[in-house]
């Protein structure tokens, strides 16, 4: 460990590691600075200069506390701690220029300003700044730019604070922004006029200090103190994402990321932050039933009962979605094996090996990507499979891991070795020297495009020996956000979706709608969308979306987390477990729980695990035993970032932005 110092800042003595920076000390020792520029996981500009203190016998002015690491503070004459002061007259004549030179140019419009009520501005020019101007010349005025549909621009307000510039460069890792010119001419834009070209590039939102940088659904529609907001989980995809859900009455009004180092840190994807437009948009909100080929509305009585008589006496498959929280596939097991059927979550025909789990989730943790040195990527884009997981991708790569991809080429935003796009190549590797991976904290990643195939756990297989071999962590990335927990409960049929769905002559399809069942069968749909499953149904039963219910959903690493409900589902829509436990009502098999408490009881009686909320189990290694794929390449399971589920396709703003990503793959290259 290393060795402390002890630095006394504010009469209070504390002892840091010397390579803090002051403003990190300072916060240690619970003093709170001011800043713009500075943000813990961006590299230091030293820009702003809001963040001055004073160091007592250093230079006779003041020092930014972001720029100066406590090793490089000098101890008093006889010896004594270095000593820090945040509130001498020095520093408050200091941080009051600063402020006064920061509202030279910024203009006066809180009013009509997205930011105000949350602005950094706003609140240290009412802590730190003084009453009066003493400049009346003319304010500069910036040409606003064009991001594209996510990102607003008022870059007159803009500080050149340069956290947009340090994000897309060092997290997002595209290079479309930067900083020109100096002094009065300095500002803020982008290379060539270009829009963000980035799945990321919505959290520069939330990094503005100031209002330059606002987002566009978003715009003049509430103000932050009308929201209620409500801490939950993200579904877009199996990494989990923290967020915070804004709501003003029954409408979600934004989606914003929460804290969370193990998971997501403070970032989010763009359909994560975007897609909350998807969720009022092509909702079901009554039952149906299909009479004469048509599908008419119906009461809930209607709709039961003849779901009940579709099921009686006929052998049942039931399918679980990609959305579907834990409590909702295990209601739906219990369901569907009391009436003697099968039940199957794998529905992209992934080839999971079940009651293992070091085969279906791994050995390694998110946060384990910080500090390995190199990782194996297996048939996945991570890019746009889990973008967030990818930006700490990148972060191990700029920190000197080495990566190394099996599968499709594809802009990934790091260098990485290229060693092959088959099945044959995963073989070749594993009868090489692995002298080189030993030993240094490699993380092997498998996606689901490498085990969807009907060779899927023969890929599994070589993977996970690779992993052996070089003594590796071991992670499977998945796509679906219900996936991992579906199988801790056992919603899964030997022989896969193939199996489960083989001689069904009625299917009970929660939320899965990117499966194509075909004619003959009976089918109830249960889901929040009219998206292909409703399409395909006899009967609909209308169900809460994410943030309509409280659920448990575990993460691709294996992680449950809870998620909260923000608002209420529209019409008569009713929460996911609910319908499922009057429906065994109806058959006269009914569900031993009358509430969401007594289900989770069940549930945690059941699988232990799914109680210790925001803890990642240890999962002892069990290798898939060796077996040889086909030489065939590996294909990514995402083609569209934009439209993975039902809410992303029902989303006007996803549709634009997956036409926008089309468009920019089509266009012609000049020659000169």
């Amino acid at each position: 460990m290393t060795d402390l110092r002890k630095i006394i800042i504010d009469e209070t003595e504390i002892e840091v590691d010397p390579a803090m920076t002051l403003i990190q000390a300072c916060e240690q020792a619970g003093v709170e600075i001011p800043r713009f520029c500075y943000h813990e996981r961006l590299t230091i500009a030293g820009n702003c200069r809001m963040c001055l203190v004073e160091v007592v016998g250093g230079p006779p002015k003041p020092t930014a506390s972001c720029a100066m690491q406590v090793r490089d503070l000098r101890p008093g004459p006889e010896g004594q701690p270095p000593v820090v002061k945040t509130n001498s007259p020095m520093v408050k004549k200091a941080r009051e220029g600063v402020m006064e030179f920061m509202l030279i140019n910024h203009p006066l419009d809180c009013p009509i300003c997205d930011q105000g009520g949350e602005c950094d501005l706003q609140d240290q020019a009412m802590a730190y700044g003084i009453s009066e101007n003493r400049y009346n010349e003319p304010k500069r005025a910036v040409d606003d730019l064009d991001l594209g549909p996510l990102v607003s621009t008022t870059m007159t307000r803009c500080i050149s604070c340069t956290r947009c510039v340090r994000f897309t460069t060092e997290v997002a890792g595209i290079s479309q922004m930067g900083q020109t010119g100096r002094g009065e001419d300095a500002e803020i834009t982008s290379y060539l006029n270009e829009t963000l070209d980035s799945n990321l590039q919505g959290n520069i939102i939330d990094l503005c200090p100031v209002g330059a940088l606002t987002s566009k659904p978003y715009a003049f529609t509430v103000r932050p103190w009308e929201l209620t907001k409500t801490e939950t989980i993200d579904v877009m995809d199996a990494l989990g994402s923290n967020i915070r859900v804004d709501t003003k009455g029954r409408e979600v009004k934004r989606i914003v990321p929460r804290n969370n180092d193990g998971v997501n840190e403070e970032w989010i994807s763009d359909k994560t932050r975007f897609v909350w437009d998807g969720l009022r948009r092509q909702r079901l909100d009554t039952p149906y039933i299909r009479e004469n080929g048509k599908l008419r509305k119906a009461s809930w009585g209607e709709a039961l009962a003849a779901a009940a008589a579709g099921i009686k006496g006929k052998k049942l498959a039931g399918l679980v979605g990609d959305l579907a929280p834990v409590e909702a596939a295990f209601a739906l097991k219990q369901l569907v094996e009391g009436q003697g059927g099968n039940v199957e979550c794998r529905t992209d025909g992934a080839k999971l090996p079940t009651g293992n789990r070091s085969a279906y989730v791994g050995t390694a943790t998110v946060e384990d990507l910080d500090t390995a040195k190199a990782i194996m990527l297996i048939g996945t884009n991570p890019r746009v499979e889990a973008p967030v997981l990818n930006a700490r991708i990148r972060k191990a790569w700029l920190a000197g891991a080495k990566i190394g991809v099996i599968g499709e080429a594809a802009d990934l935003t790091y260098e990485y070795f290229h060693l092959g796009t088959s099945r044959a190549d995963l073989v070749k590797l594993n009868e090489g020297e692995h002298t080189d991976a030993l030993g240094k904290d490699t993380i092997v990643i498998v996606g689901q495009g490498a085990l969807q195939e009907a060779d899927g756990e023969a890929v599994l297989s070589q993977a996970m020996k690779f992993a052996e071999t070089t003594e590796s962590k071991f992670m499977v990335l998945h796509t679906a956000a219900s996936r991992v927990g579906a199988i801790d409960v056992g919603a899964v049929t030997e022989g896969g979706v193939t199996a489960a769905l083989d001689g069904a002559e009625a299917v009970y399809n929660l939320g899965a709608d990117e499966i194509e069942i075909a004619p003959g069968a009976f089918v109830i749909y249960q889901g929040s969308h009219g998206d292909r499953g409703a399409h395909r149904a006899d009967v609909i039963l209308p169900s809460a979306a994410y943030t309509e219910e409280s659920g448990v959903f575990v993460n691709t690493e294996g992680r449950p987390q809870l998620a909260q409900r923000a608002g209420f589902a529209p019409g008569e829509a009713k929460e996911n477990w609910a319908i499922l436990r009057a429906l065994s009502a109806e058959l006269g098999a009914t569900l031993p729980y009358d509430s969401l408490g007594a289900l989770r009881q069940a549930l945690i009686e059941a699988v232990p695990h799914l109680g210790n909320i925001d803890e990642v189990p240890e999962n002892a290694w069990k290798r898939v035993p060796l077996r040889k794929p086909a030489k065939a390449d590996f294909v990514n399971a995402v083609t569209d970032f934009y439209l993975t589920n039902p809410i992303a396709r029902a989303s006007q703003l996803m549709a634009e932005l997956s036409a926008n990503v089309k468009a920019r793959s089509q266009e012609a290259v000049a020659a000169e």
